[in-house]
């Protein structure tokens, strides 16, 4: 600026200097207006220098912001976009139940048919009081764009301990998987269910006919737009073996009978929907095998075709929702949310008539065999005004035994519910739900449980501090 003011002032000066008065200028006042000329001309060529530089600088501003403009947030050259959300997000929850006759006491915090003792006594006389923080769920959620593509991870877990930790309020995780455009890796809800039809009630495990499982596994999204989605995956194989009777021909047997899992289950889902709701065709086709530990060649063992379809639904017609599915095949047991076995021994007599339970005979012939099930879930969800809402609803698990399991092996398992939700706020939610569960073995003995859980639940989420 002072080289623009300087030129300013010193051209002023030549040109108010007349060229008859330089005529008469004394040599001394000729050299100085000389070299007030001089001066004039490198100011000239100075000035023109920063204009031309400050010309081209703002052309190169304007070219990268239109540059920037016209590309999605991620260049595609492996960089990150600018459009990154991270959520820490979960809730605090305790039940209180009531539990007016009895389950397995590693499993009083929730209803499964499956843990319904059929023998009196088993577990102990009957009431119980259980008070359970184990629903309680923290997670963590990142999405945004990475090279032009949509991107999600998640982290998520709760204190329901099962397996080795089963009776436990400890770590317990449910979700750990990336996603980046159509491809998806880690562990997550199987396509073999829609866990859109879990039924809004507050008991954690939940109606026993619906497949519910969440598995390691990789997917990948074929369709999606005009409301259609199509998906298929490859996942953890877990096979649930029942050895049955064979302890009463070969207990050694019997006893290092175990599963095998030699190759991914493939799974599949399409799904239509809009407003109204969904529905939904999923499918699994699996190879499900065993061996005996400890013998030569690891015999006997063998394996089956697995293969199952389950078809759901949601229908909205406000204030009511119904959710509902039907789940059938042969060695799916494992991805039912309760009961079943996945491979169960058959005996082939011979001449011997078919009799229960059919005696270890010279001449029997045993193999193994998938097991037929099949599963139903249907619910009511009623709005009855903004804060209040209920879960009607009914669902049962049954399984056709093979002739060569125990008399004590499940057959059928049955699970009802009916509730009032109260929700305040958002996050805030008190509810109040009878429940009823059943279990027959496969010799016709039954077991009945009821019990009343009351919930209270309070959400959290990072976005009430810091905002989307």
């Amino acid at each position: 600026m002072r080289r623009i003011l300087a030129f300013v002032a010193a051209s002023a000066v030549v040109a108010a200097v007349p060229a008859q008065a330089q005529s008469g200028m004394t040599p001394a006042e000729r050299a100085e207006f000389e070299a007030l000329r001089q001066r004039l001309a490198e100011l000239e060529s100075q000035v023109a220098a920063r204009a031309q530089a400050d010309a081209q600088q703002q052309q190169q501003a304007a070219q990268a912001a239109q540059a920037a403009a016209s590309r999605p947030a991620d260049s595609g050259g492996g960089g990150i976009g600018s459009d990154h959300n991270l959520e820490l997000y979960g809730f605090a929850q305790v039940d209180l139940i009531q539990d007016f006759n009895r389950v397995n006491p590693s499993w009083d915090a929730t209803l499964r048919p499956s843990k319904i003792p059929t023998t009196e006594g088993q577990f102990g006389s009957d009431g119980q009081f259980i008070a359970s923080a184990r629903q309680s769920r923290l997670g963590v959620k990142a999405d945004g764009t990475i090279a032009g593509k949509p991107y999600e991870a998640k982290f998520e877990f709760d204190l329901y301990g099962v397996g080795v930790d089963e009776g436990q309020t400890t770590f317990r995780l449910r979700h750990a998987y990336a996603k980046w455009g159509p491809i998806l890796a880690g562990q997550t809800n199987t396509l073999f269910m829609d866990g859109d039809i879990f039924p809004n009630v507050v008991d954690y495990w939940g109606p026993a006919g619906m497949v519910f499982i969440r598995n390691p596994q990789i997917a990948l999204t074929l369709v999606n737009g005009g409301g259609w989605t199509a998906k298929i995956g490859l996942e953890q194989p877990n096979n649930d073996v029942d050895p049955g009777s064979i302890r009463l021909v070969s207990p050694e047997v019997a006893e290092n009978l175990r599963g095998t899992e030699e190759l991914p289950d493939l799974t599949g889902q399409v799904r239509y929907g809009g407003d109204w709701g969904h529905v939904q065709l999923a499918g699994v086709l699996r190879k499900v095998g065993y061996d005996t530990a400890g013998t030569p060649d690891n015999e006997p063992s063998g394996s089956e075709l697995g293969w199952g379809l389950n078809g759901t639904t949601v229908l909205k017609f406000a204030p009511v929702t119904f959710r509902g599915g039907v789940v059938y095949g042969e060695g799916i047991a494992s991805y039912m949310n309760d009961g079943g076995m996945d491979l169960a021994p058959s005996a082939q007599l011979g001449p011997v008539p078919p009799i229960f339970p059919p005696p270890p005979v010279a001449g029997t012939l045993l193999e193994a065999q998938a097991v037929e099930l099949l599963g139903v879930t249907g619910y009511i969800e009623m709005q009855w005004t903004d804060q209040l809402t209920s879960a009607l609803g009914y669902s049962f698990t049954q399984v056709d035994n093979t002739n060569f399991q125990d008399p004590t092996a499940f057959h059928r398992g049955e699970y009802a519910s009916v509730n009032l939700l109260w929700q305040p706020e958002s996050r805030l939610l008190a509810g109040i739900e009878l429940l009823w569960g059943q279990r027959t073995d496969n010799d016709g003995a039954q077991g009945d449980d009821l019990r009343l859980q009351t919930s209270f639940k309070a959400s959290f989420s990072s976005k009430d501090i810091w905002g989307d």
